[in-house]
């Protein structure tokens, strides 16, 4: 049942990541009306670094991908992270509202990054090199 319940839960996330870097490129979903100034301010200031989103984008697309296929999820979960921190931080910082959803895909990912623990440690063990 367990893993019934984290393949369901990769899907869903990896695939509203890939949405979510697609959107990047494409700009395909429209800016909420009712966003605040200081979110509109901090999405301002990132597009003035013309590299960033693209980066950032890339980066949801590839870990989304990599999240839903069960062999490559710990690679994928990896991804994601360091772009979960950020949204984490923005959603934080500017709009407090956002974060019940952050922290329950935050917790996801971290579910994740515990379940594949093993496949990490030759990256951190003496030996591993």
């Amino acid at each position: 049942m367990k893993n019934k319940i984290l393949f369901v839960l990769s899907l869903l996330f990896g695939l509203m990541f890939i949405n979510a870097g697609l959107n990047k490129f494409f700009n395909y979903m429209p800016v909420p009306k009712d966003l605040p100034e200081k979110m509109q301010k901090m999405g301002m200031a990132f597009m003035e670094i013309s590299w960033l989103m693209p980066l950032v984008g890339f980066a949801e697309v590839v870990g989304g991908l990599l999240f839903i296929f069960k062999r490559t999820r710990a690679l994928g979960a990896i991804i994601i992270f360091p772009v979960m921190i950020g949204i984490l931080l923005v959603n934080a910082c500017t709009m407090p509202s956002g974060l019940p959803l952050t922290l329950a895909l935050l917790a996801i990912n971290l579910w994740v990054i515990y379940e594949n623990r093993k496949k990490y440690l030759p990256m951190i063990s003496k030996n591993g090199i």
